[in-house]
Parts: C-alpha cells; sequence; structure tokens
C-alpha cells in the first residue's frame, strides 16, 4: 500500500470513529437528521405548555387553549407549513419532555442554566423577573424582600418552575405556602388565605388588571432579572430556524399584534 493510499485509509478511519461522514455514508431513515426536518415530514409540530401561566398559556376545562405564547406557536405552525398539537406538561416535567414528548415548549417559559443544561433556548422574546403581587391595600407593606421575609408572612407559590426556586432561596422567616394550580393561586390571595406571592413581573401586571384588588409591587423594578424564550431539544439546525422566525415576529409586527390583546 503506498503511503497516499495508507494516509486515506488512515483519515476514513478517524472519520468513521468520530462519527463524521456524508449524508450518501447512512442508509435512508437512519441518517442523523435535524428536528426540523422531522417536523415537516410529519406535518405536525408538537408544543409543550404548561396551561397555566396567563397571558402566555391557559388551557380552561374545557381543554381550550389560548394565551400570547399559543398564537405564537400558531403562527410558527403556519410559516412552517405544518400542522400545530398542543401537549400539556408541568413546569416540573417541562425540561424533560421537551425532545420526548414534544419539539418545542412555550408559555412564558423562563430561562435558566438548569434548563440550559438540558436543552436550547432561543433568542429571548420578553425581559422579565421577579416581583410581589398582593391585596392593593397590602401594597407598601411588601416592597422589599426584607418586608416579606418575616414571620408571619404566607407567600404562596406554584411548585416546580421558577417561582418556587425564588422563594426558597430568599424566604427563610416568611411561611411559604406551597400551591399546586397556578389557574387559582391568586384567588388564595384574594381570599385571604395567602398575603402575596412573588412571580414574574408580566404575569403580576395582567392578574393585576384582571383584579382591581391586587397590586403589581414595583413590576418595572422587579428584584431579578429574567428573560423569556421557548425551550428546543438539542438540535442546531432547528434551533436556527426557529431563531430566524422568532426575529422575524419580533420586527414585522406579528408579536406585537398577537400580545397586544393581553398586554395592552
Amino acid at each position: 500500500m503506498t503511503i497516499k493510499a495508507k494516509a486515506l485509509t488512515f483519515g476514513v478511519a478517524v472519520l468513521t470513529v468520530l462519527g463524521i461522514g456524508t449524508a450518501s455514508a447512512a442508509p435512508e431513515g437512519h441518517g442523523a437528521r435535524s428536528r426540523l426536518d422531522v417536523v415537516q415530514a410529519r406535518g405536525e409540530i408538537r408544543v409543550c405548555s404548561t396551561g397555566d401561566y396567563r397571558p402566555f398559556t391557559y388551557r380552561d376545562d374545557g381543554g381550550a387553549w389560548s394565551g400570547i405564547d399559543i398564537d405564537l406557536a400558531g403562527d410558527l405552525a403556519r410559516r412552517l407549513g405544518v400542522r400545530l398539537q398542543l401537549v400539556q406538561t408541568t413546569w416540573k416535567a417541562i425540561a424533560d419532555d421537551v425532545g420526548r414528548k414534544c419539539d418545542l415548549a412555550m408559555g412564558g417559559v423562563s430561562v435558566t442554566l438548569d434548563r440550559a443544561k438540558k436543552g436550547f433556548y432561543t433568542i429571548p422574546h420578553l425581559r422579565d423577573g421577579k416581583t410581589p403581587i398582593t391585596l392593593c391595600e397590602n401594597e407598601k407593606r411588601f416592597q422589599t424582600l426584607e418586608q416579606i421575609d418575616q414571620p408571619g408572612v404566607r407567600a404562596i407559590v406554584n411548585p416546580g418552575g421558577t417561582n418556587e426556586q425564588f422563594a426558597d432561596a430568599n424566604l427563610k422567616r416568611a411561611t411559604i405556602v406551597r400551591h399546586p394550580d397556578n389557574n387559582t393561586i391568586f384567588a388564595e390571595i384574594l381570599a385571604g388565605r395567602a398575603d402575596l406571592m412573588i412571580t414574574d413581573a408580566t404575569e403580576t401586571r395582567w392578574q393585576a388588571k384582571r383584579n382591581p384588588r391586587l397590586c403589581a409591587v414595583h413590576p418595572d423594578e422587579p428584584f431579578t432579572f429574567s428573560e423569556k424564550a421557548y425551550l428546543l431539544p438539542r438540535d442546531v439546525v432547528f434551533k436556527e430556524w426557529t431563531d430566524q422566525w422568532l426575529h422575524l415576529a419580533l420586527n414585522d409586527g406579528t408579536y406585537a399584534r398577537i400580545a397586544k390583546p393581553w398586554l395592552g
């Protein structure tokens, strides 16, 4: 064997070990395909959402979905030319369900490093942060974390997401009330069974708009910085396409048109 032939053989062996090769080297249907290709071949995109976080996502007792990100999921599916299938998930399971039960997650998903260990995020579409919501008569009582973290103060939280993580990390003397249904959690404050909730500023504005007895506490100056984005599997091609769709939606008026009825 010549030196040139040996070098070629060695190169092929290295590529084989590294799993690098041409598309024709793998049998049809067995090569590594982007999820973008899979979704188009399927004719359907499956979007995970919790259905309990208005104004982004809501699923009523009859199973009907609504919300900013639900409408945006419909726009994404339309631009991709496929059907939309919404898949119920929970905040605790959302990062594990992406890539397993669905193609991406939408619905007020906060960017966290823990979730980023399991998947990719799109470019962010909203800046947000944790801030309190309480009865308007108590608004001045709960301006700071020091005021909130006091014995006798009841801070209600939905389990499994960033709200619970924030409460566990910052409230050591106050009582944390864990309420399993985020759709009814604000009724607990109205009924006097909790004093406040610390959640994303966007949600506090939405809930205060719906109920004049509730006030968002300094939503323009929240305790934390966070961003909303969509959670994807670890697929560069799929991320690139979804990023481009979101970039266009944010700049061609689509996002503003869909969000306006919810956020004003």
